[in-house]
């Protein structure tokens, strides 16, 4: 169970499942309950209240098991810093982390404001990817000023899933890291950004040039830009980058399908890892 189809992590690891929505729109159609309600009742998610968060004592140590350095995202199927994930929870993921040294772990949340409180008896560890994920400015504004604020080896932001259109380039020179800032230059204090459309039967479309423009402004800082898929609806414009249509033209989307649609932008691929 380990091994994943999320292109860019080799293995997923879940001590923790579970969340509940962080009021932002991202959460509205998350695939990580609907496979918790697929899931009730078996593999540790409880048939009252599938999507609870819970500790799973049994799959602590797995990464010391996995001797092959790997990327390895952390919980997946949930949210590692949501208020019900136990600080003696936490203590002990960061043991093993400490423990298997040669693998990376990638910590993705929406609140790293929890993780910015428990920063002092959380110790920073070089093989600590983290990340935060946003859908729109709003949650961006909120959430990738606190990140640059707290220590980890590399920085990452997911745009997944990709509901607006979301600008990075607030302002030049060197970044503040302070929250209340008002010209980050965000770009100067990430190593990666991830982009993605949604994917599910309630799936909402993303626009090609929000992701044109994303991929511009990555490029411009040098920023490695890993781009997932256009999620259930693919842009008619999608090889063509001369042809623009707004977003209110019907005949601009398709829906397609996550297994039908690839993952190329402008004719090319882009999946890239931070060195």
């Amino acid at each position: 169970m380990a091994n994943t189809k999320i292109e860019w992590a080799e293995k997923v690891w879940n001590p923790t499942t579970g969340c509940s929505h962080a009021g932002s729109p991202g959460c509205d159609n998350c695939y990580a309950k609907r496979m918790a309600n697929r899931l009730k009742g078996r593999y540790g998610y409880p048939k009252d209240d599938p999507f609870r968060v819970i500790f799973h004592s049994d799959r602590l140590e797995e990464p010391l098991h996995w001797k092959k350095p790997s990327r390895i995202f952390v919980v997946s199927m949930g949210d590692i810093f949501h208020d019900d994930v136990d600080g003696f929870w936490l203590s002990a993921i960061w043991s093993i982390i400490e423990r298997a040294y040669w693998h990376t772990f990638l910590i993705l949340t929406k609140r790293p404001e929890r993780f910015g409180r428990l920063t002092p008896s959380l110790p920073f560890y070089k093989n600590i990817w983290l990340g935060v994920s946003v859908e729109n400015q709003r949650t961006a504004d909120e959430r990738i000023p606190i990140l640059l604020q707290i220590p980890a080896a590399k920085r990452f932001v997911s745009v997944e899933p990709m509901l607006n259109e979301v600008d990075f380039t607030y302002g030049t020179g060197v970044v503040t890291f302070s929250p209340d800032d008002d010209n980050p230059a965000w770009l100067e204090g990430l190593d990666w950004v991830i982009c993605g459309g949604e994917t599910g039967p309630k799936a909402r479309p993303m626009h090609s040039d929000w992701v044109r423009s994303l991929r511009d402004q990555c490029q411009a800082a040098s920023v490695p830009f890993f781009f997932k898929s256009w999620g259930e609806w693919k842009p008619w414009a999608i090889e063509d980058p001369n042809i623009r249509k707004t977003w209110s033209d019907a005949p601009d989307f398709k829906k397609f399908g996550y297994k039908e649609l690839r993952h190329f932008l402008d004719g090319k691929e882009y999946r890239e890892f931070p060195k």
